[in-house]
Formats: structure tokens, C-alpha cells, sequence
């Protein structure tokens, strides 16, 4: 969906918060995780939070947020709060989808589809 108005730009609003969290949280992960799975994870957070913030692939994104910030909660490596928000918006956004401001919408946006009648169907209502 790529609603627009009020509920785009609140769509707009959750993308940008969870984006900039992501990839604030993800570089100072990478900054100071001197174990490879953290840098995994955190570079895989930072990849998917710039994809949020850019509006691209937003369910497929979404829910590679939602799956890291649980596993991260899960693991008791970061902040509890901070990874179970950012995992709840993750899911919201792979639920509602990007909105009409974004890379998706622009590129699979809403499309119009006529149907033609068929060889001696008429135009006009019975």
C-alpha cells in the first residue's frame, strides 16, 4: 500500500525514526564490537536501516529489522528497550509498507488496471 496525506507522511515519520536509529545504533556497533558477530549483525542492521530510511524493499527490510533487534533483545547484548521498539517498527513497517514518499512506491506504485470487454460485450449496463 502507498497511502498518502495524514498516513503517508506517518508512514513517512515511522521510516525516518527507525531508519536513523538503526543506523546510529548499527555504527556504533561496528565502532565498538570487536567480536565478528557483532559486526555481522550490526552491518546487516545498518544496511536494513538505510533501506527503511530510502523507502526500498520495505517489507523484505522490515522484517530483517524486526528479526535482528529480537535476536539482539533475545541475546542481552544491547539495550532491551531500544532493541524491542525498533523490532515492533520494523514489523509495523513490513505490515503497512512504505508510503507514497519513498524508493518503492516509485518504482511499483499504484497501477491501474483495465479490463477489456469481451468481443460482443457492449458498454452499457443490462
Amino acid at each position: 500500500m502507498f497511502p498518502n496525506g495524514w498516513p503517508g507522511t506517518g508512514l513517512l515519520l515511522l521510516r525516518l525514526v527507525t531508519g536513523i536509529l538503526l543506523i546510529h545504533d548499527g555504527m556504533l556497533g561496528l565502532l565498538s564490537s570487536p567480536h565478528w558477530s557483532g559486526i555481522v549483525l550490526r552491518s546487516i542492521a545498518t544496511a536494513a536501516g538505510i533501506l527503511v530510511l530510502a523507502g526500498f524493499w520495505t517489507p523484505i527490510a522490515g522484517v530483517v529489522v524486526a528479526i535482528i533487534e529480537l535476536w539482539t533483545a533475545f541475546s542481552g547484548v544491547d539495550s532491551l528497550r531500544s532493541s524491542i521498539v525498533l523490532a515492533i517498527l520494523g514489523a509495523a513497517l513490513a505490515m503497512l509498507g512504505p508510503g507514497i514518499r519513498s524508493v518503492d512506491a516509485r518504482l511499483y506504485g499504484r497501477k491501474r488496471i483495465d479490463i477489456p470487454n469481451r468481443p460482443g460485450q457492449s458498454d452499457l449496463p443490462r
